[in-house]
């Protein structure tokens, strides 16, 4: 397959005239500029006309919960199953779940379930129309009551290096991400520095002051939770969280770009702070995403959905979004004046790296996986290909 008169992403994050061959799943050339005046089309091979849009990387999801009814935390293959479907239609074609506050045992089970679906989709036949699943990431249930959010406090627990062992052999590895309330623990420091070579720990639903949080980073924490939600706010005397993230050249910080979780000034100011290598986007979404308005569920708890707007029947507290990852780039491009290319690099390239699998996925690359969207100026998705076919 040959794809012909597009605007390719390219490594430098930045658009250019090219072309893509695939062949069979993989990338094996991109082009550019007068290179694609002579590429050689073998007899058998399919020229696709991009039709001058641009092609992106299918994009990464590494914090959201479900989507179309389902939630990860169902615990069922077929949630995983339509949840990946419907992530690959939008331009979503890798996917790192997050799970809830809930029982230790309950959480097992899920991620048991998912390990076991991972393997199975990985041969199915229709893989190709399906997000491939990559991590998971837990959000809880080593958090703040204080700063639960839509997490439901009945199972909140302080850090422990035999829970979180347990998760991560119940998950076979898949789980990426242990979120931390450090001033809820007084062996924090401990805790990260005997986790972190197991798993990426993160800053989530927090109280912490700036101190705590930046000892928690100095000790090893690398990830930051959807930043400004669930957490201090950034005053100048009392920077919080988002200071520490500041002062934290190793961490990376989540960000939630759907027009509710976050004002468009915050997210501009927030790049120039941070730099845009450090930010990732993420949609948040929960199994609201994709359905009509109503009542819906989040952890066990009961939520209002009205638009892109979740929010907690019990108190009006925001409750993950209602919002794909590729409308929530859409949204930072048109209504937050975030250049389109910053804003796919920190949804395909950062949550990539910061993942580990950046030699897969996250870039438009000769031997990475044929995971393409077209999208029009408009920024519409036109097209996915996935594995290197048309799904």
């Amino acid at each position: 397959m040959v794809i012909k008169n597009v605007k390719v992403f390219t490594e430098e994050k930045k658009f250019t005239d090219g072309a893509v061959r695939v062949t069979e799943d993989v990338i094996v050339n991109v082009y550019e500029g007068e290179e694609c005046d002579d590429i050689a089309v073998g007899a058998e091979e399919r020229v696709i006309d991009g039709e001058g849009n641009y092609v992106i990387p299918g994009l990464i999801d590494l914090h959201f919960h479900g989507c179309m009814g389902y939630d990860s935390c169902d615990g069922t293959k077929e949630a995983l199953e339509e949840i990946a479907k419907y992530e690959a239609s939008k331009g979503v074609t890798a996917i790192c779940p997050a799970t809830m506050t809930l029982s230790v045992e309950e959480l097992e089970h899920i991620l048991s379930v998912a390990a076991e679906y991972k393997k199975e989709a990985e041969n199915s036949e229709d893989a190709y129309t399906k997000a491939d699943l990559i991590g998971l990431n837990m959000e809880g249930p080593f958090i703040s009551p204080i700063k639960k959010g839509a997490q439901n406090d009945k199972y909140i627990l302080p850090c422990d290096e035999v829970v979180a062992q347990k998760f991560l052999d119940a998950s076979e590895g898949l789980v990426k991400f242990i979120g931390i309330a450090p001033e809820e623990s007084e062996n924090f420091t401990s805790f990260i520095k005997d986790m972190k070579e197991k798993v990426n720990l993160s800053v989530a639903h927090t109280n912490a002051d700036y101190e705590t949080a930046k000892a928690a980073f100095d000790a090893g924490a690398d990830h930051a939770v959807h930043l400004y939600n669930a957490m201090p706010s950034f005053t100048h005397r009392a920077p919080g969280v988002v200071g520490a993230v500041a002062d934290s050249e190793h961490v990376t910080a989540e960000m939630i770009c759907d027009g509710v979780h976050l004002h468009p000034a915050a997210v501009r100011a927030t790049f120039k702070m941070l730099g845009e290598d450090r930010i990732i986007l993420i949609s948040d979404s929960m199994r609201a995403t994709g359905m009509p308005d109503g009542k819906y569920t989040l952890g066990g708890l009961d939520v209002n959905v009205v638009g892109n707007r979740a929010t907690l029947a019990s108190d009006g507290a925001l409750a993950g979004s209602a919002t794909n990852l590729m409308d929530c780039v859409k949204t930072a491009v048109k209504d937050m004046k975030i250049p389109l290319a910053t804003a796919v690099a920190c949804a395909a390239m950062n949550p990539a790296k910061r993942l580990g699998v950046y030699d897969k996925y996250g870039s438009i690359s000769e031997g990475k996986k044929a995971n393409l969207v077209f999208l029009d100026e408009e920024l519409t998705v036109k097209t996915v290909i996935k594995d290197g076919k048309e799904i």
